[in-house]
């Protein structure tokens, strides 16, 4: 019974990946003339068949709307987070007087799976002023310009509770 839920997981994989690849060949060729969408076809399907036994993130579930809805949600938090960091280290590139407190933190994580962990990471590191250093099991290492606090819950607080939040539904 679980060789075969095993074998289902897998073909929803490939066809998965085989669909958002050639999706990503369409929006690249921008044409729908039959010799662009045959190759695209073709080249998604052969990448998919090589590749996506190593994508192992994503299954169907990351098409339901829930998921989608929390998928949205969680991209206009990191862009109000973005533009709150932005702010912040221009604000203090213009004004050098501004004390800065740069120093490593640690906190951990509630996020089980790999893929959110690196989903977590990367939103911090893209939010200026903060810069993943590393991941052991389930606490980050964060490399902060203004440290406020070494209390690992409130530099979680501080850092990624907003993002881990809807993380955490999504995955």
């Amino acid at each position: 019974m679980e060789e075969s839920t095993s074998l289902t997981g897998k073909i929803s994989q490939f066809f998965l990946t085989w669909g958002f690849l050639f999706l990503v060949w369409l929006a690249f060729t921008a044409t729908l003339a039959k010799q662009e969408v045959l190759i695209g076809v073709i080249t998604s399907f052969l990448i998919a068949l090589i590749t996506s036994k190593f994508l192992q993130c994503c299954t169907l579930k990351f098409l339901m709307p829930k998921t989608i809805f929390f998928i949205v949600v969680y991209i206009l938090v990191f862009i109000r987070e973005l533009l709150k960091a932005n702010f912040d280290v221009a604000r203090r590139v213009i004004s050098p007087s501004l004390p800065i407190n740069p120093g490593i933190v640690k906190f951990k994580t509630n996020l089980k799976s790999d893929y959110a962990k690196m989903v977590l990471a990367n939103s911090i590191t893209l939010t200026p002023g903060t810069l993943s250093v590393d991941i052991v099991d389930d606490t980050f290492y964060v490399h902060w310009i203004d440290v406020k606090s070494t209390d690992p819950e409130q530099a979680f607080k501080d850092i990624a509770e907003s993002f881990e939040k809807i993380l955490l539904k999504i995955f």
